[in-house]
């Protein structure tokens, strides 16, 4: 059977047992997302995502590794990169003297490009394909969740930083996935626990928070959308809206990459319509409003990775029963994500000229 591989799932350790390995090889599987409990050292990582590969090249391994308080390798020679907040902080450096204006911004640039190099060599290196990150949402002051995740308040310095950063992602090979779309930035509560619920205007939505997707639509090669509720556009959290996902990210912003759900274990993921639902409804929902890629985390150390096993098996069955039909679109956009070239092994990086210069540019 051919991978039309929309789910995207966790292993329980350090490295593959027998049902990761079994989970792995479903063709309806399409890829991994690694967590702190995956990591030990800088060779573990490497062997378990050789281990990863050789069940099927095709599988994409991702992790959550923005800098700041969200990066999920931190020693054996990790660096420690700046919260994306950082990278706003110098675009603001007060205006310099001797026609020096606009120098700052033009610094912080090339700031987030040597962050974006750094984050994605060194991840590259060890084997993982993909970082959920640029955080795309605007800092309004008020969301504890995102806070110092976001680059600024101002869309246009979040477009033009994300950009930069995205540039030193492509340079290491590494694809990009902005995130929460529309966003995140306005609410207070955290998805993770409950249902954030962002009461402005379709129109004022449009104007601010969305407007880094709007200019970035060339640029991104996959968008992550918020458990959040809009409810003057939808009732629905947007990583399960038609209207959110195929009518303005798809046709009104013209994006044409991927598609991933966030994390459907996430409190406000399991309410859709005024109900609870379980992982594999959620999945289904999130499949039919135009999600690619559906992300179950920390399923696999739940009664022995129970839940996965479920939404597989849900996933088989609304396929057999018509009630979902596997989209070659989508896994199009899944396989375009996967790296391009060899990775440079990690003492090579080290020494290469390109990390080099990018470490003596981080902030």
């Amino acid at each position: 059977m051919h991978a039309l591989a929309p789910l995207i799932i966790d292993v329980a350790g350090f490295g593959l047992n027998p049902d990761d390995r079994r989970r792995l090889a479903h063709p309806l599987v399409g890829g991994v997302t690694l967590f702190g409990r995956n990591w030990h050292d800088r060779a573990q990582l490497t062997a378990l995502c050789q281990e990863i590969k050789a069940v099927r090249s095709d599988l994409l391994i991702a992790v959550d590794h923005e800098g700041g308080r969200v990066q999920r390798f931190r020693t054996d020679g990790f660096t420690h990169l700046p919260p994306m907040a950082e990278l706003g902080r110098l675009w603001m450096a007060p205006a310099e003297k001797n026609g020096e204006e606009g120098a700052a911004a033009l610094r912080a640039c090339n700031a987030a490009v040597a962050v974006g190099y750094v984050l994605g060599a060194e991840l590259r290196a060890c084997g993982v394909d993909l970082s959920f990150t640029p955080v795309l949402d605007l800092d309004h002051g008020g969301s504890t969740v995102i806070g110092d995740r976001s680059f600024a308040r101002d869309p246009r310095i979040v477009s033009l930083l994300a950009q930069s950063l995205m540039h030193g992602m492509l340079q290491s090979g590494m694809a990009n996935c902005g995130k929460h779309f529309p966003g995140h930035g306005f609410v207070r509560a955290d998805s993770h626990q409950a249902i954030p619920v962002d009461p402005r205007s379709l129109k004022r939505i449009l104007a601010e928070d969305v407007a880094p997707y709007g200019w970035l639509s060339a640029s991104l090669q996959a968008v992550m959308p918020a458990h959040v509720v809009y409810p003057r556009v939808d009732s629905r959290p947007a990583g399960f809206s038609a209207r959110w996902l195929q009518d303005v990210l798809r046709r009104k912003l013209g994006f044409t990459g991927a598609i991933f759900s966030d994390d459907l274990s996430m409190e406000a993921a399991r309410h859709i319509d005024g109900q609870q639902v379980g992982f594999a409804e959620a999945a289904l929902a999130a499949l039919a409003a135009g999600v690619d890629m559906v992300v179950l985390c920390n399923q696999s150390v739940v009664d022995g990775g129970a839940p996965i096993d479920d939404a597989i098996e849900a996933l088989s069955r609304a396929i057999y029963m018509g009630r979902w039909v596997p989209n070659s679109s989508s896994e199009g956009r899944r396989l375009a994500l996967l790296p391009r070239f060899k990775a440079p092994e990690w003492d090579d990086l080290m020494v290469s000229e390109p990390y080099m210069r990018a470490m003596n540019l981080l902030p």
